[in-house]
């Protein structure tokens, strides 16, 4: 079965599995002594309603579905989780949905990020302890892709996953709005005093009007298409907006191939090797997406054992020219780029420049990598470009070292003003949000369109959790002044909705001792992204004597998940995953009986 932006493949029929299936350890008699145990489960079973022949000898498909009440970006997953067991029931497996923890983007206080990692640890910890032989991951709102696949990987089983799909594009007096990107271009034009009260009313009922994720390059669609590139989802299926019939369908089928996975014994290590790395970095760059990528995938390769760093980005970056015209660095939005060819479109572009993919790995669609995209076609030439007509000619974040950021720091520099990216200011330092909050609007502060703004306090031990606080506000009287971008740098990370000359995750942060926490307020502060520099016109000697009168600050939280999150997190440049998550090792399988 194929159709536009989806190919299925490898469909699993019936057939008896009950010698083989990691859950038949939990039903089946077993060995002497087990008898209980198996008997017990069964009887449990019978008391959900089930009969012997709807789930012995069955393969058992987790459905862990990231579905709630508050997640717009997944409202629609619940009625998707059915179909899913359609597909799972037409192969000749048994489902089972799972709740899991929703990460909403829009709600979730500080941030989501603080929480991915449990997330990733609760579908790890799930799938490894109930008799499970497969499973279906479904998310999409920005840290439920990274988090799911990290905890799938962990956990070793077969596992697939169902993007939860952009939302529709939104309107507003005749124009398209992008969600994020314009809700940041309209508040600063509200702070500006050329928007009123009852105009940001409208743009409010039709910045978002529809079940999915943001239709823009932000960090959802970003990490979707990743998760499609790696060859953890059927063939085109991070490009289809969430409402559209084709994403029932696909729910469906991949239900079907869950089944053949959990069968044919399909792991997310065997997916997921350095080559789908390389080629997930490619597509992150092609699309000039969200630069929380980065954090992500450096994060995702090292839970199956695959060394990711961030000059791995700057290199393929080099080779990858941006294909993909889409919001914040373009200028449509992702039902246009399903309707250009989605993703299958773009990578088969993207294959016509040497050494940019992989095409002969594994997948888990049953295929090499190279047959998502060998029969795809680009409808509209303007969305989707070839190499010969590209966006840009290199990939669309740069990475930063220097003095301020000795382990690293990004930018989106194809959203930013040229005549920034090459810059030297004057600092004004804040030390935290609010403070950035209270007094950013404050002219006796003296910033000017060449001052460089400087946030700290915001990082992944800082913030705490890293919030995208990255696209620091320019002053309400800049802003009326009509400047419309500045050089911002902060240990923050930023939406990747977002736009502007904004130098992110820089590493160590400052709530590490990292440089940025001695930055001083008149500092002069060099960004060359050409050169791919970020330093601080500060003498060494000055330095030395700023950082041995620092003092650390007292840690946030006293106990709980707070606690354990602050004494294992890493570092942006490291994934911001927990230290003993990310090491190797084996962990023990249950005793069912």
């Amino acid at each position: 079965m194929a159709e536009r932006g989806l190919v299925v493949t490898g469909e699993a029929g019936n057939q008896d599995t009950s010698t083989t299936l990691r859950s038949a350890a939990w039903f089946g008699e077993g060995a002497t002594g087990g008898y209980l145990r198996a008997f017990s489960h069964r009887s449990r079973m019978r008391q959900l309603g089930y009969l012997p022949e709807e789930h012995l000898g069955k393969p058992v498909i987790a459905i862990l579905n990231t579905w709630s009440d508050i997640n717009p970006c997944h409202m629609h997953l619940r009625e998707r989780a059915e179909q899913v067991k359609r597909g799972v029931w037409q192969a000749g497996g048994f489902p089972l949905e799972f709740p899991v923890s929703t990460l909403s983007e829009t709600f979730q206080k500080p941030t989501p990020m603080l929480y991915r990692n449990l997330l990733a640890m609760e579908t790890e910890e799930l799938l490894r302890s109930y008799p499970v032989d497969g499973a279906v991951l479904m998310g999409g709102c920005d840290k439920t892709t990274p988090a799911l696949l990290m905890g799938a990987a962990s956990a070793g089983l077969p596992a697939l996953f169902v993007p939860a799909g952009p939302m529709l594009r939104g309107h507003h007096r005749g124009k398209t709005l992008g969600s994020g990107t314009d809700l940041f271009a309209y508040f600063d034009e509200y702070r500006a005093g050329r928007v009123g009260e009852c105009e940001m009313a409208e743009v409010e009922c039709g910045l978002a009007r529809s079940p999915g994720h943001c239709m823009t390059m932000g960090t959802a669609s970003t990490m979707t298409a990743c998760a499609e590139a790696l060859g953890m989802t059927l063939p085109g299926a991070s490009s289809i907006p969430a409402v559209d019939s084709a994403h029932h369908r696909m729910a469906a089928a991949s239900g079907m191939r869950a089944v053949a996975i959990a069968l044919e014994g399909v792991t997310p290590q065997q997916v997921m090797t350095r080559e789908a790395f390389e080629d997930a970095a490619a597509t992150v760059l092609t699309l000039s997406g969200s630069t929380n990528a980065l954090i992500h995938l450096i994060a995702m390769a090292g839970r199956v054992g695959v060394t990711l760093r961030l000059d791995d980005f700057d290199a393929i970056g080099e080779r990858v020219p941006v294909l993909a015209d889409v919001r914040p660095v373009g200028r449509f939005l992702m039902e246009d780029f399903y309707y250009a060819g989605g993703l299958r479109a773009l990578l088969r572009q993207l294959a016509e420049v040497p050494g940019s993919l992989h095409p002969d790995r594994p997948t888990v669609a049953g295929v090499p990598f190279g047959q998502y995209y060998a029969d795809s076609e680009t409808y509209d030439p303007e969305v989707i470009r070839t190499p010969a007509n590209p966006v840009a000619e290199h990939g669309g974040v740069a990475v930063l070292r220097g003095n301020l950021a000795p382990d690293g720091a990004v930018i989106k520099h194809l959203a930013a003003e040229p005549r920034l990216l090459t810059h030297s200011g004057p600092a004004v330092v804040f030390d935290s949000y609010p403070d950035l909050q209270a007094r950013i609007d404050d002219p006796a502060l003296g910033i000017t369109e060449d001052t460089v703004l400087v946030l700290r306090g915001a990082g992944p031990l800082g913030g705490p959790g890293m919030p995208e606080y990255g696209m620091l506000p320019i002053p309400a009287y800049l802003l009326k002044q009509g400047v419309t971008d500045m050089v911002r740098i902060s240990d923050a990370r930023m939406s990747g909705t977002s736009y502007g000359t904004c130098v992110l995750h820089v590493a160590p942060e400052s709530h590490a001792g990292g440089p940025l926490a001695l930055v001083r307020t008149g500092d002069t502060i060099t960004l060359d992204v050409p050169g791919r520099t970020l330093r601080l016109e500060v003498d060494d000697a000055e330095l030395a004597r700023r950082r041995a009168a620092w003092q650390p600050p007292t840690p946030r939280f006293e106990r709980g998940y707070g606690a354990l999150y602050a004494e294992h997190i890493t570092q942006a440049d490291q994934g911001c995953d927990f230290d003993f998550l990310a090491r190797p090792g084996v962990n023990p399988a249950p005793d069912p009986h």
